[in-house]
């Protein structure tokens, strides 16, 4: 297998006249893939019906003739100001009801079925213009489903979704739905919950006390649901024009939708390892350990995930954002040790990974992720990873191979058992 490095680059954020010196660098830092367009639908579509491919072309020709290839990903977790005022009820609402505004990214409803169509729009353009470019090499779904909590909305497209869901589920007789199934199966005999119509169904937020276990559990088998045919409509669609591969980068300790069941749609999973902003914000570390390892992150949750994500992508996984530096979402946010930026990479592709992205090839010098460490300062030399990166190609022609085999212990990762233990909450000790 012959392993890979790239980078995660965002030509809108730059000066036309940096391309092609950025281009040149990246080959020079031994990078082999760039990953672009995911967040950039506003200047691909500035208004609805009006597109703007041009400098998109470009880049991907400037970036191609310098020997890279590109991995384009589709644009929609960020649907521009003019999706949400065509489709307000498209935001999401919180538990407590309260509505994701527009102002960040990943602002949708997978339950909207108007905004799905809005993004079988932009897709289809995309694949129709890119499926057969020479330099587009690979495709990537969205970005990062489930992270800051997407995965499950509380809207009410939500709600009227989840009925017509369950009455496919408890279908009957006449296929018209069968209420009293339900209530016999969620138990609603309990403290008189029972349902007279599958339109009186609400959402498993705001009670009193605690929902009932079988009613959560259902709303999150049908949001894990909404997120698969999310993603399969994408992917149905560049499908039709190119055969080239497609991945969608998930995230650490996101256990809201079934990974397994997205991956059986694409050819690679990828995931975003971030050792230290993961440390401090997911990984459940003790305050010991999140000071034994503040400067090199959990090894055991970067190995764990290694290994989740091969598995997802039937043996084929990447590294599409390999955290190079200090991040800027974490409550701290320390510089890693000397070396270990080298050492993420390696432990990847220890575990069997093609290819190892880094975030980001320039240093933002605006917005939310101003502070987020790239390869280059945002005034352009390079920072300490670069140097460890290309350390990394210096030795990979010298690196032995893996040897695919299965392996004679298996961890097992059931999203419907990992729902139950935060629906049914049980003691630290267990």
């Amino acid at each position: 297998m012959q392993r890979s490095l790239g980078t995660c680059y965002y030509p809108e954020h730059w000066d036309e006249d940096l391309w092609h010196q950025d281009a040149r660098q990246m080959v020079e830092a031994g990078l082999s893939w760039v990953r672009i367009g995911e967040f950039a639908w506003k200047r691909m579509e500035p208004d609805e019906g009006k597109f703007e491919f041009e400098w998109l072309d470009k880049a991907i020709d400037i970036l191609g003739q310098a020997g890279l290839k590109v991995v384009l990903g589709t644009p929609t977790a960020t649907p521009p100001k003019w999706v949400v005022d065509k489709y307000p009820d498209m935001l999401a609402r919180d538990e407590n009801g309260s509505l994701r505004k527009f102002g960040s990214r990943r602002h949708y409803c997978f339950s909207h079925m108007g905004y799905l169509e809005q993004c079988r729009d932009i897709v289809t353009r995309l694949a129709k213009r890119y499926g057969n470019n020479p330099y587009v090499a690979a495709w990537q779904t969205d970005n990062e489903y489930g992270c800051h909590n997407t995965s499950i909305s509380y809207s009410a497209v939500a709600r009227d979704g989840f009925c017509a869901w369950l009455r496919t589920v408890f279908r009957g007789k006449n296929n018209d739905g069968d209420i009293a199934a339900l209530n016999r199966a969620w138990g609603n005999v309990f403290w008189s919950m029972e349902y007279d119509s599958f339109e009186d169904i609400d959402l498993p937020n705001l009670t009193v006390t605690e929902a009932n276990p079988a009613h959560v559990l259902a709303f999150r088998r049908y949001s894990s649901k909404k997120v698969v045919e999310f993603n399969r409509a994408q992917v149905d669609i560049i499908r039709q024009y190119c055969d080239t591969p497609i991945a969608h980068n998930y995230m650490g300790r996101i256990t809201d939708f079934d990974h397994f069941e997205v991956g059986k749609d694409l050819d690679i999973a990828s995931w975003d390892s971030y050792p230290l902003g993961f440390l401090e914000d997911r990984v459940g570390a003790s305050k010991q350990e999140q000071i034994d390892f503040s400067l090199q992150g959990h090894p055991d949750f970067q190995a764990f995930h290694h290994d989740l994500y091969r598995a997802v992508g039937k043996g084929r996984w990447w590294v599409m954002e390999q955290q190079p530096g200090p991040v800027n979402w974490a409550p701290y946010n320390p510089a890693p040790s000397p070396g270990m930026v080298r050492l993420w990479t390696w432990e990847a592709f220890a575990h069997g990974a093609e290819v190892v992205c880094y975030f980001r090839w320039r240093q933002a010098s605006f917005a939310q992720e101003h502070m987020h460490a790239g390869l280059l300062r945002p005034d352009n030399p390079p920072a300490p990873a670069r140097t460890e990166v290309q350390q990394v190609k210096s030795e990979l022609s010298d690196a032995i191979d893996i040897i695919k085999d299965k392996a004679r212990i298996a961890l097992i990762l059931d999203y419907d058992s990992d729902a139950m233990w935060s629906i049914q909450l049980q003691g630290k000790s267990l």
